[in-house]
């Protein structure tokens, strides 16, 4: 047989049998049909790559929302032993403030990875506010120290008049004397260590807002991370996510005002709100 002849079957006495068909064959794709395979499967990558992506993220909240359940636990354990009382916020030991929630509530947890958001892992300048973990190196000994996480100063019990300037009265200090709880914040996603909201401060002009300029303490807590919420621990100790909007609502202190001006109650128009926010849910 002549080399590239194609082979036919051949009968018992050796003979090719002229009747059997020649084998089919193999044809490859063409090159039109190649570029509609191509087509096709960077139309469905396009179809589903967004919800992938919202998959990732939800996955992420929902890995905050336990990590926040964490800090509940550790809220209670800290509380329970200490008759109540949240720690004072300053007192020192060596370099380290040790009255500080970072390091106050360090014998209650092993696992660091507690202490960051899914959504804001990377260090200060590795990522865009508010999708990053802030570094404690202003309490002394936090060098290295990384939170994306803060808490309701207001919750500190001082040992004197003022804490940072704000009126010791005004502050809950202990657990067991909050009223109305679970309005009250106590932990939650942060893009510093904590701070001391009042009804008067004005919103950030947009998501992140870091600069100096007015009154900033709301400014800190007042993110979006979670596809329009941010999370938070209530003092009674349950996590739900949160508007930002709706932090003017709620009771960071004792004599804090939720009818202030950026409220519906006190007046507030959609308008009046920075233009990033004015697509979230009034209060």
């Amino acid at each position: 047989m002549m080399q590239g002849t194609p082979f036919r079957s051949r009968n018992r006495l050796g003979m090719s049998d002229p009747l059997a068909p020649y084998p089919a064959r193999r044809r490859g794709f063409t090159l039109i049909e190649l570029l509609v395979v191509i087509a096709v499967i960077a139309l469905l990558m396009a179809i589903l790559m967004p919800s992938l992506s919202l998959a990732k993220k939800q996955a992420k909240n929902t890995a905050c929302k336990m990590n926040l359940h964490h800090w509940a636990l550790i809220w209670s354990l800290y509380t329970g032993d200490y008759n109540g009382s949240f720690p004072d916020g300053t007192r020192r030991v060596g370099n380290r403030q040790v009255g500080h929630w970072l390091f106050a509530a360090e014998p209650y947890y092993t696992d660091e990875a507690i202490r960051l958001c899914p959504m804001a892992e990377k260090k200060w300048g590795q990522a865009n506010n508010p999708y990053v973990a802030w570094e404690a190196t202003n309490v002394g000994g936090g060098q290295d120290f990384y939170t994306s996480y803060g808490i309701n100063n207001w919750l500190y019990s001082p040992s004197g008049a003022q804490l940072w300037g704000y009126p010791a009265e005004d502050h809950w200090k202990n657990i067991t004397a909050v009223e109305s709880a679970g309005n009250v914040p106590l932990f939650l996603d942060c893009f510093y260590l904590g701070g001391h909201p009042q009804p008067t401060n004005e919103p950030p002009q947009y998501n992140g807002q870091i600069d100096s300029a007015g009154p900033i303490c709301m400014r800190r807590f007042c993110i979006d991370r979670h596809n329009g919420t941010l999370n938070m621990v209530f003092a009674d100790l349950t996590v739900r996510p949160v508007s930002p909007k709706e932090l003017w609502v709620l009771k960071w202190h004792r004599t804090f005002n939720t009818s202030g001006p950026w409220t519906r109650a006190g007046g507030v128009l959609p308008e009046d709100w920075p233009e990033w926010m004015r697509r979230y849910r009034d209060y």
